[in-house]
């Protein structure tokens, strides 16, 4: 079955690159700009109407190529919250045309988008989401800070997995399932406050898609999305100071140009306060409690000639949590990245990136004079190559490779009287990760889009270090020693991805993918949403790498002059090698964890219903998801197919957002899903005068429904040439429902013998106040 999967995209590959003697051609290249920041524009479109319709798109970092037959044109080029400009062009040679769009934003009260950019849902790919920043800031959230990853969890297919997490499940997948990408730097960690913010400051992020179905071929390590958020690269034309106070958070943002119209940079910082809260407590203990994060972006590029750009770009972050005398963690991210872009000619593009990644943990306990801390780190080194050829307007190729190293620390406990390490951590292991991949855009026909493509990979598991040979009761059997640099095992697997757009009309299209994934790192965690402290591991040679195979089948139409859409999209996803913790297992032990897990098969099927108005003074969207996650691992639930933690049946988001006028804007959403699948005690018996309860099927019960609904405005102060300001109102579970966290079962101290049920619930009538004001 796999060698047919893997195959079957060389005849398509063989048709495509057929030619036949045509009239001369020529190509206009170049990048489209904001004309007043100088920001590339990703995605804006550029196209022809006539003789015939045809058309290019900017690429990630704005480029464009359109091949077209000699002849003079009439070129529109259109992009979400621009005016489309209009050009006249007579085509007799290759030439270079850098496009720069005048932001609309100030007159957008009744049309939102162009119908030619909403007719790119229509052509393109099923399973993506092209999410505008602007749109998700108006959307109220915890706190009142602007969130975009708990923002896109209103979209259909992607969960929230609870209060007080980032986390999030894509079409069944668990947490660890979804790439996040910062300019092209992985983030291990998307997590601030133990989960009650996203890592990314959404005042330096300048564009987010997400792929929950088919992923390009560019995009793998990951089996069920990748997310990826590009930085602000900074105003070329003039200098811009953005800040914001709220209650429990402040952000200042600085960008500028370095030389006019050729380099800029951007810095933006961001830090709470909630530890300054602390000092009015009476208790000592929490008056010297730490509880606060802080990040930095920062990024610059400069234009060294009219055919390269260099980039550098970077983020840090911390979290920093302790109780006086007691319990404390630290934990952060820290990403860079170089970025040279090279436009070889007006149809080849270039793109070399150094990448590097680093999340890291530390916990600190101290107990009657004894302390020890728990250090732990995943760290990567990423060379990445890749190159874009635009051979025809009807073709656009993408192919290349990348090379990363992993140097990962699962756990390492050191004696904190002594500063030495006291043999019970976990080894430190190593890896080597590559993929090479082809793909191609194809515009075969007006009628139909197909995109192709294959990602092979492998995975090298490097010594130094102890390996095991374990036997069907997960006991060490012989243990195997390798030496730095020495492979201890690896692994290929091809990964093709197929999609077709059928276009019915230019309202109307149906949809088909095919997409299949690799995972070789692995989240090793025992509760659904997420610790800092969870333990990331590689493929050995007992763990295997993960794969899943997801097809998809779509339907999506624009109606009433594009002012809204709907769609509908199923999918079902096979998924092999899953891992889960054995009943009763050690889930502390720090001898091999293989002999702690299981591996088995998944499944995940399910159906997502969207509908948006993105016209008029009223806007939002209305998603709803229907869907199953199960596994059937052997020696769990007695061999028999059990929900995955994150399965969720229902889940339903309403999102709206009104313009009572020029100023102020008035935004709500609320949300419903089923409770999250739970492990519960389903008896007891005493040993030893203490209770011991008795678990049976794994996740056979249900946590109650969740119900919320959040409530925000935004009014403009002033809006001046130099100078603009907003208040932002908000309050987060308006009336105030009281969802479970978690339950803990205690024997009953007033009716000894009796069990008794604790809920956890947080966050109750949350406001939120913010004060943001920009400085031009």
């Amino acid at each position: 079955m796999r060698s047919k999967n893997t195959y079957l995209w060389i005849p398509y590959f063989l048709l495509t690159t057929a030619a036949s003697a045509q009239t001369q051609k020529f190509t206009i290249s170049g990048t489209i700009t904001d004309s007043n920041s100088g920001e590339t524009l990703i995605g804006a479109t550029v196209l022809v109407k006539k003789p015939a319709q045809s058309g290019a798109t900017s690429n990630e970092y704005g480029f464009y190529s359109l091949t077209l037959a000699e002849g003079n044109y009439k070129l529109f080029i259109q992009y979400v919250g621009y005016h489309t400009d209009t050009l006249n062009i007579a085509l007799t040679q290759n030439f270079s045309l850098n496009i720069k769009l005048q932001n609309a934003v100030a007159e957008l009260k009744e049309v939102v988008v162009t119908s030619s950019a909403e007719n790119d849902k229509i052509t393109r790919a099923a399973g993506i989401e092209n999410v505008s920043v602007k749109e998700m800031n108006k959307i109220p959230v915890l706190f009142g800070e602007r969130d975009l990853l708990k923002s896109i969890q209103l979209l259909p297919g992607i969960k929230s997995t609870a209060d007080g997490s980032s986390g999030f499940s894509v079409r069944g997948g668990a947490i660890d399932q979804n790439l996040i990408l910062l300019d092209e730097a992985p983030v291990y960690n998307a997590s601030h406050l133990l989960g009650f913010f996203s890592t990314f400051n959404s005042d330096a992020i300048k564009d987010l898609t997400v792929y929950k179905g088919t992923q390009p071929a560019q995009y793998g390590s990951r089996l069920s999305s990748a997310i990826d958020l590009r930085m602000k690269d900074g105003n070329k034309q003039r200098h811009e100071v953005n800040t914001s106070l709220g209650l429990i958070t402040s952000k200042l943002s600085v960008e500028g140009p370095i030389v006019k119209d050729r380099g800029s940079f951007f810095v933006s910082a961001r830090r709470t306060y909630v530890d300054m809260y602390l000092n009015f407590f009476s208790n000592e203990s929490i008056r010297k409690s730490k509880l606060y994060f802080y990040d930095i972006n920062a990024k610059a590029n400069y234009r060294l000639g009219e055919s390269d750009v260099l980039y550098i770009s970077g983020y840090f972050g911390r979290d920093k949590f302790s109780i006086f005398n007691g319990y404390g963690v630290d934990w952060g991210n820290a990403t860079a990245t170089l970025r040279w872009n090279h436009i070889l000619n007006s149809k080849w593009f270039s793109n070399t990136s150094l990448i590097f990644s680093d999340y890291d943990y530390l916990s600190d306990l101290e107990n009657s004079g004894n302390g020890f801390k728990l250090n732990s780190h995943i760290r990567d080194y990423t060379l990445k190559q890749e190159f874009q050829y635009f051979p025809s307007s009807s073709h656009s190729w993408h192919f290349g490779f990348n090379t990363s190293y992993h140097d990962m620390k699962p756990g390492e406990v050191i004696d904190k009287k002594t500063s030495d390490e006291t043999g019970l951590g976990l080894q430190n292991r190593y890896a080597w990760e590559n993929a090479i991949y082809a793909a191609d855009e194809w515009k075969a026909a007006d009628w139909l889009n197909i995109s192709a493509g294959l990602r092979f990979s492998t995975f090298s598991v490097l010594g130094k270090g102890d390996f095991y040979d374990i036997d069907n009761d997960r006991q060490i059997v012989d243990t195997l020693s390798y030496k730095p640099g020495e492979i201890a095992k690896t692994y290929f697997n091809p990964e093709p991805r197929f999609s077709a757009s059928f276009i019915v009309n230019d309202k109307t299209s149906i949809k088909v993918s095919y997409n299949r994934n690799a995972q070789y790192l692995h989240l090793i965690s025992n509760n659904l949403t997420g610790n800092p402290s969870d333990k990331w591991i590689p493929s050995n040679n007992n763990i295997r790498p993960e794969t899943a195979d997801q097809i998809s089948l779509g339907y999506f139409q624009n109606l009433h002059n594009d002012g809204f859409e709907i769609s509908v999209e199923g999918y079902y996803k096979s998924l092999q090698n899953q891992i889960d913790y054995k009943d009763g297992a050690d889930v502390f032990s720090n001898n091999a964890i293989e002999t702690q897990l299981l591996d088995g098969i998944g499944r995940a099927y399910g159906i997502e219903f969207f509908t948006k108005k993105r016209s008029g003074k009223l806007t939002g969207w209305v998603s709803y998801t229907l869907s199953r996650t199960e596994k059937k691992i052997d020696g769990i639930n007695k061999n028999n197919w059990y929900v995955a933690r994150q399965d969720r049946t229902h889940d339903i988001s309403l999102v709206l957002s009104y313009d009572v006028s020029p100023r102020l804007n008035i935004a709500s959403t609320w949300v419903f899903r089923t409770g999250n699948a739970a492990t519960f005690p389903s008896g007891k018996y005493i040993v030893d005068q203490q209770v011991v309860w008795l678990y049976t099927e794994r996740n056979g019960y249900r946590m109650p429904n969740y119900h919320r609904l959040d409530i925000g405005a935004t009014y403009k102060l002033y809006n001046r040439k130099n100078f603009e300001s907003e208040l932002s109102l908000g309050i987060y579970n308006a009336y105030g429902q009281q969802n479970a966290f978690s339950f803990r079962f205690q024997e009953s101290t007033q009716h000894p013998g009796t069990t008794e049920i604790v809920q956890l619930s947080l966050f109750r009538w949350i406001p939120s106040l913010s004060l943001n004001c920009k400085f031009k």
